[in-house]
């Protein structure tokens, strides 16, 4: 008896519509805020320039440091005074930051986000930063990175991003640093890395019901005592792609499972193809129903699961893919691969693959965008990357517009299967005699 199951077709996207943006400068910093009628929950989001790239080389988790050390206490309040008072009002403060930006955010009802946003502020730009508490949050984060990168995965991560990057570069050093580099922080880089960017106004998100909501009062509150221009934020960074494929081994003795990583590097967020790549790094790699998954998963069952996907900041992107194997089926799973990139770059995707893609991609927008935190979130995204404010109000129809003609020259383009870098932590007497063999690239010493 054979049982046959027909993959079921994909769904109409629901309708989805972005609310408008409101812009405004104030108190010499801007506001950017949606409006949502009848909302009673809002969302404020302190949004300053000043990412893990702004880190100086050999300092790497700096931001990261810092913002656990916010919570410390302020210039007016202890730690428990501090914490008081931001859950008397009903909230937490979070912090968040990538390679472009530091975040810190409450969530509330409208009729307490005045307050908050004064206590959020508080945090942000008068933190107490005792030295013996810097010193202990500095302490807890070595010991928590100690603990991951015990893990596979940290250091495959890390040896692909310096590959592409160059690990002189800070953009090719790990995002939230790593046991060493925090290891060695001290009191004086956080104070002075506090100093230099975290007094610069920078933009206030606001996502809420605007009619109960005073914006130039949470501006004059989010701003207060602030100073200094904008930071230069510099271009794209031309990163150049590698003239062959190049395989890197971390060894990992007595392993029974091989972590892959396969990338190179790929254009910035902003840049006009990203609607298009992204819907090739979806068909390629990036769902459950891609080409990489179903060929090593569903067909030769060598992993459990396999990612790929465009990803990108401000100023550089790279396309990656990352899974685990069984140590014995290392080499065939790389072969497949690097096969399965090449024949999607040089033939592209079909409609029927598309269509899953587009469906799958709009549709989440109606899921995805239904709480303020999550509008705060788009429109930080507007501000980070100098995107028109109606983007996400057109990013529906781009992605349900988007032809194969379109997503197929986007993978040809943007798809560099030559100038991969194959990351492979594992046991390496065990793989590294069948990875020559395979020929896939230059073994690296």
């Amino acid at each position: 008896m054979t049982l046959i199951a027909d993959r079921p077709g994909p769904g109409a996207a629901r309708p989805y519509r972005f609310p408008p943006v409101v812009r405004r400068a104030v108190a010499g910093g801007q506001v950017v805020a949606a409006h949502l009628p009848g909302q009673n929950l809002a969302v404020a989001l302190l949004l300053l320039d000043v990412g893990a790239g702004r880190e100086p080389v050999g300092k790497e988790g700096l931001s990261g440091v810092l913002a656990k050390a916010l919570e410390e206490g302020t210039a007016q309040r202890d730690a428990a005074a501090y914490a008081l008072a931001v859950e008397g009002l009903g909230t937490a403060l979070s912090t968040g930051l990538d390679w472009d930006s530091f975040q810190a955010s409450v969530v509330i009802p409208v009729d307490r986000l005045s307050a908050a946003v004064e206590l959020l502020a508080e945090a942000v730009r008068t933190p107490k930063l005792d030295p013996a508490d810097v010193r202990r949050v500095r302490d807890d984060e070595a010991t928590a990175l100690r603990m991951d990168w015990a893990n596979p995965g940290p250091r495959a991560d890390a040896a692909l991003r310096a590959d592409l990057f160059g690990a002189q570069n800070r953009w090719g050093r790990s995002l939230h640093g790593d046991p060493a580099s925090v290891a060695g922080l001290d009191v004086e880089d956080v104070t002075v890395f506090h100093s230099e960017w975290f007094l610069r106004p920078g933009t206030l998100i606001v996502a809420g019901d605007l009619e109960r909501i005073d914006l130039d009062a949470l501006a004059a509150a989010a701003f207060a005592g602030t100073g200094g221009g904008p930071a230069e934020r510099g271009g794209p960074i031309d990163v150049p792609l590698h003239s062959g494929r190049r395989i890197i081994l971390v060894d990992r003795p007595g392993s029974v499972q091989s972590t892959l990583r396969l990338g190179h590097p790929s254009p910035h967020r902003a840049h006009p193809d990203h609607v298009p790549m992204a819907l090739a790094g979806t068909v390629l790699g990036g769902a459950f129903t891609s080409r990489l998954n179903h060929l090593l998963r569903e067909v030769h069952g060598y992993t459990y699961g396999i990612r790929g996907d465009f990803a990108s900041s401000r100023r550089f992107g790279r396309f990656a893919v990352s899974s685990g194997v069984q140590t014995a089926v290392t080499v065939p799973a790389l072969v497949e691969a690097v096969g399965e990139i090449t024949r999607t770059q040089a033939t592209g995707v079909t409609e029927d693959e598309l269509e899953v893609a587009r469906s799958w991609r709009a549709g989440q927008l109606s899921v995805e965008l239904q709480s303020p935190r999550a509008i705060a979130s788009a429109l930080t995204t507007l501000v980070v990357h100098d995107l028109p404010d109606d983007y996400h109000a057109r990013l529906r129809e781009s992605l349900l517009s988007a032809d194969v003609n379109q997503v197929s020259a986007a993978a040809a383009t943007h798809l560099h299967p030559e100038s991969l870098t194959l990351v492979i932590e594992g046991d390496a007497a065990v793989i590294r005699d069948d990875l020559e063999s395979a020929a896939l690239g230059t073994l690296l010493p």
